[in-house]
């Protein structure tokens, strides 16, 4: 269209001389995508995008893609990098006809990935899973026509199975890097092999200071563009810094409200658990105020559980309702379409957990969030709003986040990168390199699942269990269901396992209906058998009451899209085995030969998580690393234990070193059938103790009758009481590490 037909904007292909290297046009009456005529609402968006501090720098973006196969662009949320930069490189792309492949751009949380493609083919003019499309664990909305495609950098990864030098793009964006994740750090230090095989590539990366200082530095010799951002927020400061964070971000709210002041309200707590519990309070004490003040709306804002919630519309002459956004560590990135937020609470701490390799356990840490962070969170309202800092001014805070690859168990990470060696690429130049300890234990971990061969390579259950998107241990137990034909049942298990729990937690004062609604689904051999109650009785409430299986959920306090989310991970799963062509038996859930066999393919995954009650009192040794946990309170065995007692041997998925130190998931075991299934090269390093003795005396009872029998000669001789009788040898070195 030319500047005579719409003399209000100017015509996109004439913003920047550096564009006629891309071989377009001056004409844009048509939209270069998909051929179709530009609508009015493209031209409205494209005013209102130019007005963007990331278009200040276009050109020099554009000439820098030309000429460098890594660009790394600095800018702070609201800037316009994740909408923008995404389209000028699908631009880039159709320059050359799409030769080496499209556009993808990654996300560290899935639902951004899916409210930026859903705004950038809105800005683009084109339809949502055509040119744009997006894709998330477990969704896909894309086709043969898609150029830019959003995706979470762990499906960017998993992609890498089956085209390990990403050839199907020609532009490959890594958008929050600061983030730090484990997969985006693991697509940055693969990436640089990538760009050695692949000349042609491009690889743009999109972070804030101080990590983009850190990138330049690892990379070396690549630009840097920076781009202008928005003058902070006025920041008052906290001046004692006090402790009770909480309940100041809650009073500051309602002091807020309290002033009639315009504007949303974002306050970031440190956990998940303290966001839930903020908004139940403030609803509360919002029914409190009076009318005159206008309706608080509470609104959580939890990137891991969804994204930003639809705008509220406002009835004219109406008062206007006063949300506040309630949020995370994880939230910073998640206000770039948001401009109604006037005042930003930020409590400075946030709650992590960190990966002990030594125990094998996850300990939940309150940190400060670092000085990145606080930054962002000082932009998110602009020079006009208030950013109140529940820290004092002089506060010593990190410099950028933690890299999360030396903060968790990296053994998912090291069975990825030891099935991509397999495929050609070589050593991951990690930014920040794995704590040795983690990566001796991920090696030694996998060796005890057979995933390793005697050289220290990928074996084929390893290949295997690659393909399956579990954790290690999971994918082995649940190869191990296809030899013990209950398949049916361990792919429910591991559905139920790897979406968020089931139980909702009880509302205030009726915690005692909610365990009785519960327990009718508990099953006498344990929390796994419980989880495919469960699953059974809300795919029965889908079948015999279609509409109302929402209704259900919420009659026994359980979540429906946890549910929803184990029912579409189990089909994929199905249809993984399926594609590899492993055998899925019938179900037969119920029977005492399906549950011992069940236990056996548990056990074959999840041998190093064994426990025994030392003294039936519910205090359980930990054979793996000898330390004391409890079970769990939401566990059946927690909820019936006085009734029924505890057993003494179990299998646990999940323990955490916190304040209440317990396991979770627990279910009961016999010894015998233990030792069958543990390797015997794992079972002799378990560290010393009463229960190895008595599994020891399981095993060979002959052998330790003569060990006991000669052990007051062998102390005489030796001195030592511990020298009597080695059945067999300590250690088994099966997996030379690399």
């Amino acid at each position: 269209m030319s500047d005579e037909n719409n003399p209000d904007v100017s015509p996109e292909s004439e913003e920047c001389p550096a564009e006629e290297s891309f071989g377009f046009g001056d004409d844009l009456e048509l939209n270069q995508f998909d051929g179709l005529p530009f609508s009015s609402r493209y031209y409205k968006l494209l005013k209102e995008r130019k007005t963007l501090p990331v278009w200040k720098v276009r050109c020099e973006f554009e000439d820098a893609l030309v000429d460098n196969q890594l660009v790394i662009v600095s800018g702070t949320a609201k800037t316009g990098r994740s909408t923008q930069i995404p389209q000028w490189c699908a631009e880039f792309c159709l320059s050359t006809q799409y030769q080496h492949g499209m556009v993808v751009c990654t996300q560290t949380d899935r639902q951004q990935a899916v409210d930026l493609a859903l705004h950038v083919a809105d800005e683009m003019d084109v339809n949502i899973g055509h040119e744009v499309g997006y894709t998330i664990p477990l969704e896909t909305c894309c086709s043969s026509d898609t150029v830019l495609r959003y995706c979470t950098d762990d499906m960017l990864l998993r992609e890498m199975m089956s085209d390990p030098f990403l050839e199907h793009y020609g532009v490959i964006i890594i958008d929050q890097a600061h983030e730090r994740t484990v997969s985006t750090d693991t697509l940055l230090g693969l990436l640089r092999d990538i760009l050695l095989q692949r000349p042609e590539l491009r690889v743009v990366v999109l972070a804030v200071p101080p990590v983009t200082d850190k990138l330049l530095s690892h990379y070396e010799g690549v630009p840097l563009i920076s781009l202008e951002a928005s003058s902070p927020a006025e920041a008052v400061h906290s001046s004692s810094g006090s402790k009770d964070y909480f309940f100041s971000a809650l009073r500051l709210v309602l002091e807020i409200h309290r002033t009639k002041e315009d504007g949303d309200v974002v306050v970031f707590f440190a956990s998940a658990e303290e966001v839930h519990c903020a908004r139940s309070i403030l609803q509360r004490e919002g029914t409190r105020l009076g009318a005159e003040l206008g309706q608080m709306k509470p609104v959580v804002l939890c990137p891991r559980r969804g994204g930003l919630p639809p705008v509220l519309t406002e009835q004219p002459g109406s008062k206007r309702s006063r949300r506040v956004f309630l949020s995370t560590k994880h939230g910073e990135d998640m206000w770039w379409a948001t401009d109604t937020v006037n005042f930003v609470i930020d409590t400075g701490v946030q709650k992590k957990m960190v990966y002990n390799p030594r125990i094998r356990a996850n300990s939940e840490v309150l940190q400060p969030i670092s000085q990145c962070q606080a930054d962002i969170r000082k932009q998110l309202c602009g020079p006009t709003g208030k950013c109140f800092c529940l820290y004092q001014k002089d506060s010593q805070l990190p410099a950028e986040n933690s890299p999360q690859i030396l903060e968790s168990n990296i053994t998912p990470t090291v069975l990825f990168l030891k099935r991509m060696e397999i495929a050609g690429l070589g050593q991951c130049d990690f930014i920040d390199r794995p704590d040795p300890e983690g990566l001796m234990q991920a090696l030694e971990e996998l060796d005890y699942l057979a995933a390793l061969d005697d050289d220290g390579n990928l074996s084929e259950i390893g290949i295997i269990m690659s393909e399956i998107p579990l954790d290690p241990q999971m994918a082995k137990a649940l190869l191990a269901s296809c030899e013990f034909d209950c398949v049916s049942e361990m792919l429910t298990i591991a559905a139920m396992l790897s979406a968020s729990s089931c139980f909702l937690e009880p509302p205030a004062g009726m915690s005692h209906e909610v365990v009785q609604c519960h327990r009718k689904f508990q099953h006498p051999e344990g929390d796994h058998f419980t989880l495919i109650n469960i699953y059974n009785a809300f795919k029965q409430s889908q079948r015999e009451q279609y509409f109302t299986a929402e209704k259900w959920c919420q009659d026994y306090f359980l979540d429906h899209s946890a549910l929803k989310t184990a029912e579409a991970m189990r089909s994929e799963l199905t249809d993984t085995l399926n594609r590899i062509e492993l055998p899925i038996s019938e179900a037969s859930f119920g029977t005492k030969t399906n549950t011992h066999n069940v236990k056996r393919a548990l056990l074959a995954g999840f041998f190093m998580q064994i426990a025994r009650d030392v003294d039936g009192s519910g205090n359980y040794f930990m054979l793996t690393h000898k330390h004391m946990t409890q079970v769990h309170s939401l566990s059946g065995y927690g909820a019936q234990s006085h009734k029924l007692g505890l057993p003494e041997w179990v299998v646990f998925h999940e323990y955490t070193l916190s304040e209440n130190n317990c396991m979770r998931t627990v279910s009961e075991i016999s010894p015998q059938v233990y030792i069958q299934m543990a390797p015997l090269y794992f079972f002799y390093n378990l560290p010393s103790s009463e229960s190895k003795d008595i599994l020891q005396d399981m095993l060979d009872p002959d052998a330790s009758r003569k060990c006991d029998d000669g052990k007051q000669i062998a102390t005489t001789v030796s001195g030592d009481a511990n020298a009597g009788c080695a059945v067999v040898p300590q250690t088994y070195d099966r997996c030379v590490i690399q």
